[in-house]
């Protein structure tokens, strides 16, 4: 596992930011999302030992997260808020986090030249920080991440302040690294289109609390038991004459979606059958992480539920 927590809570105050969180998480890219306010960010701290925990435990890459230093330094953290200092170059700060994670001078220097290339700040890495745009401080601060080859990288909210060309720039960066051997992934971001290109395995959390973990394909397929159906003709006299044959249909902007029930199949091609219209797909329907998100904390927010 890469991360393991029992019963993991945080207290601030009369605010349980983490809430007697268990999870078991694999090896990969995964994806942390949830409303503002789920907890993500204390997560990823306790997790990095920079905070310390209420009560519960929780292991990252094995080792305890009692052992900070241990844990620390084999992850690399970029933070979603600034966290450069100004009147340092590119390069004297990253060499610097290099400095800081262990490496010695010369293999700090080297390495961070290295990373500067890689991420695309190889012509600015003279300049202070202070003078650079918001997207080259993101990439600066994706290089002090990878300065010491962690084995671990987390990413709290990596695109937060970028256009659209920036943020195709870092979530390519970070796809790469993802896709790297004996490289882990955490990514947390509240835009979900980010976590589905990147990860492979998601964890929800809300109020504190998983409401949901697993891999993305199955989550997003497999808890559902709709069938879409795209057809060439007129979709909601399809549907009608569906739900008039006694199955729940819907017709929208995508196609028909239809609760499976014995015979559907047979009903499905009656009914194009009697409109002349063309049945040209018909599988399971597959949700956006968007919407099976909005699903689970709509199912949460009901007394009850």
């Amino acid at each position: 596992m890469l991360v393991e927590t029992a019963g993991l809570t945080k207290v601030f105050g009369e605010v349980r930011a983490v809430d007697d969180l268990t999870v078991k998480i694999p090896d990969g890219a995964i994806g942390l999302v949830g409303p503002n306010g789920a907890g993500k960010t204390t997560f990823l701290r306790l997790l990095l030992s920079l905070l310390r925990p209420t009560a519960g435990t929780a292991k990252v890459l094995g080792r305890d997260i009692e052992d900070g230093l241990a844990v620390r330094e084999r992850i690399g953290y970029m933070p979603e808020h600034d966290c450069l200092i100004p009147d340092m170059t590119g390069v004297g700060l990253v060499s610097y986090m290099g400095r800081v994670s262990g490496l010695d001078r010369d293999t700090a220097m080297s390495r961070s030249h290295d990373v500067l290339q890689f991420v695309g700040v190889e012509e600015e890495r003279y300049r202070k920080v202070a003078e650079y745009s918001t997207g080259m401080k993101q990439k600066v601060k994706l290089a002090q991440a990878m300065v010491h080859d962690p084995q671990l990288y987390i990413f709290d909210e990596p695109t937060t302040g970028l256009d659209p060309r920036g943020r195709s720039e870092m979530l390519d960066l970070v796809g790469t690294i993802a896709k790297s051997p004996g490289r882990n992934v955490i990514l947390s971001s509240h835009l979900l289109p980010d976590v589905e290109t990147i990860c492979k395995y998601i964890v929800i959390l809300d109020g504190g609390h998983q409401i949901a973990a697993g891999e993305l394909s199955q989550l997003l397929s497999g808890a559902t038991d709709r069938l879409r159906i795209d057809v060439r003709g007129d979709r909601d006299a399809f549907a009608r004459l569906l739900k008039d044959a006694g199955f729940d249909a819907d017709a929208g902007p995508s196609g028909l979606h239809v609760s499976r029930k014995p015979g559907l199949e047979a009903a499905v091609f009656e009914t194009a059958k009697s409109l002349g219209a063309e049945v040209r797909y018909m599988g399971k329907e597959i949700r956006s992480l968007e919407e099976l998100f909005l699903e689970l904390v709509a199912r949460t927010e009901k007394p009850g539920a």
